[in-house]
């Protein structure tokens, strides 16, 4: 059995028939009008779960921005806690400073007092021995009391 094949590799029976398709499709506008109006549907609704896509993909940028906000406003407020304490440290730093300062203030008073109380003291006991000294010499110039 030996088919005739023309150039396109089809025998003429498969060919005659694509042939009557094609025309009886090109004959029928309707139907091409249909196909056309479902192609066009499909298209606008490819087009439409495309846009509502994107409309996702923004909406989740748009969280993520929010997300990011967020956590950069709880980094600030840490570091505004962070600083606040630092602040609370370099403030309990200076009044432990200041006390110190005041008791060494204290300290050095109460020297200059100790040391006051001790000329007083000395010159205590020199007009203590300046006394002596003339009672001793009454004692030479006027004999025993």
């Amino acid at each position: 059995m030996l088919f005739l094949v023309d150039k396109s590799g089809l025998t003429p029976k498969l060919l005659r028939y694509l042939e009557q398709k094609e025309k009886d499709q090109d004959n029928n506008p309707d139907d091409d009008d249909d196909d056309d109006n479902e192609r066009e549907r499909e298209r606008e609704r490819e087009r439409e779960r495309e846009r509502e896509r994107e409309r996702e993909r923004e909406r989740e940028r748009e969280r993520e921005r929010e997300r990011e906000r967020e956590r950069e406003e709880r980094e600030r407020e840490r570091e505004r806690e962070r600083e606040k304490e630092r602040e609370r440290e370099r403030e309990r730093e200076e009044r432990e400073r200041e006390r110190e300062r005041e008791k060494e203030r204290e300290r050095k008073r109460e020297r200059e007092k100790e040391r006051e109380r001790e000329r007083e003291r000395e010159k205590e006991r020199e007009r203590e021995r300046e006394r002596e000294r003339e009672r001793e010499m009454d004692r030479k110039k006027y004999g025993p009391p």
